[in-house]
């Protein structure tokens, strides 16, 4: 029996942030994968190793956890003001579906790199030496980024001195702006889909929980550390080990989902399982990071745990990071009063790997609060280029 030959296709493999994922340029990538539909996930699925029963992607480059099973395609901009259109899918590991719902703001640092590294910025553009300003379109949620990355002899500079809780070694530091985050098209008409700053969320076997769920970065449920009888210092040992804990969990985000708007049944909520984010907060208390390195409470303004895909994330989503910043600098939300309440424009939390800062402009105009931008520090840099192959079956 003939067999069809594996596939070849330009890419790259690069780290951004504490997140891995395999970079295409839209014009690498096969005909029938250039537009979305399902060979595109398809291909993405094949090229990660999912859906993976043994949920170890042994037959593909994902790394079995959602910071490592991610796909993300860049192109040309049209836009004005933009040069590059950036779209991030994240593969799920043991199910047959890709989760185009959101953005992954660690990869966000990568795609401004991968953008000037690909050819896909304008050499007029692009500077010998100093920082050059990538505007990026995230296409998934139709926001800006600008991710301003250091540049030496006129290429991307990786290496440097810039350390990131959660990666082991340090390397040049990028700048990410998230432009006007908010997402008032899904929802609700504003950052906050049920008008509130908090919310009671009936939660069957739980009980009611006092919530705040925003949607800017991606949108998140927040819920008090206590209220569900955590200090918000666990590690992912803690959480991870534990199906029942994991359960509860899911059923919070699914409830979460359906209040925000995000989903019309909570069945939905399986095949959405890149958004909405839960977090739990606390205020800050000493703890030992998943690295051994000692937290103080003093250096910190709060404590923020973070679900992605299922499990507990080993740092914390970048996107979650924009909410957590916004959330923080508006007075009556949870994260705010976890933080000790009061007016801020930035913050370091600590998550499971170390800590974290970061930054957000909110303000509130008509009644209604908005943010005009977030911003944090990310590294990034490639571990691989040159082609990935997948067997051309049913692709």
């Amino acid at each position: 029996m003939a067999h069809a030959p594996q596939l070849k296709i330009p890419a790259t493999y690069m780290r951004g942030g504490t997140s891995k994922g395999v970079f295409f340029r839209l014009q690498d990538l096969p005909p029938a994968a250039q537009v979305p539909g399902e060979a595109r996930d398809k291909l993405f699925m094949r090229v990660i190793g999912s859906p993976d029963p043994y949920g170890k992607h042994t037959d593909g480059m994902g790394g079995a956890t959602s910071s490592t099973s991610k796909c993300v395609i860049l192109s040309k901009s049209d836009r004005p003001e933009h040069d590059v259109e950036y779209l991030f899918g994240q593969v799920s590991i043991d199910n047959a579906f890709v989760d185009w719902s959101g953005n992954c703001g660690n990869l966000s640092t990568a795609a401004g790199a991968f953008a000037l590294h690909a050819g896909l910025v304008d050499p007029e553009r692009i500077l010998r030496d100093g920082v050059c300003s990538v505007r990026i379109w995230q296409a998934n949620i139709g926001k800006t980024i600008i991710a301003h990355v250091p540049v030496s002899n006129g290429e991307v500079q990786e290496t440097g001195d810039f350390e990131l809780d959660g990666v082991t070694f340090p390397a040049a530091e990028i700048v990410l702006e998230f432009i006007d985050p908010a997402d008032e098209g899904e929802g609700g008409g504003s950052m906050f889909p049920t008008g509130n700053l908090v919310d009671d969320l009936d939660v069957p076997g739980i009980g009611v929980l006092k919530t705040t769920m925003i949607n800017v970065g991606i949108p998140t449920v927040f819920i008090n550390a206590e209220d569900i009888g955590f200090a918000g210092t666990e590690l992912q040992e803690t959480i991870n080990g534990d199906p029942k804990t994991l359960a509860m969990f899911e059923v919070i985000r699914a409830h979460g989902a359906l209040r925000m708007g995000l989903i019309a049944t909570l069945e939905e909520a399986a095949k959405r399982q890149h958004t909405p984010k839960v977090a739990f907060v606390a205020k800050p208390a000493d703890y030992v990071s998943s690295s051994g390195k000692a937290v103080s409470s003093a250096e910190i303004d709060l404590l923020v745990r973070a679900l992605s895909m299922g499990k507990l994330h080993h740092a914390m989503v970048g996107t979650a990071a924009v909410a957590i910043g916004t959330a923080a600098s508006i007075p009556g939300t949870l994260v705010n009063l976890a933080a000790g309440g009061g007016d801020r424009s930035d913050l370091v939390f600590g998550h499971p790997s170390g800590t974290l800062r970061v930054g957000a402009e909110a303000r509130k105009v008509n009644g209604e609060w908005t943010v005009l931008k977030a911003s944090m520090s990310r590294s990034a840099r490639i571990l691989m280029e040159g082609w990935v192959r997948v067997p051309g079956e049913g692709l």
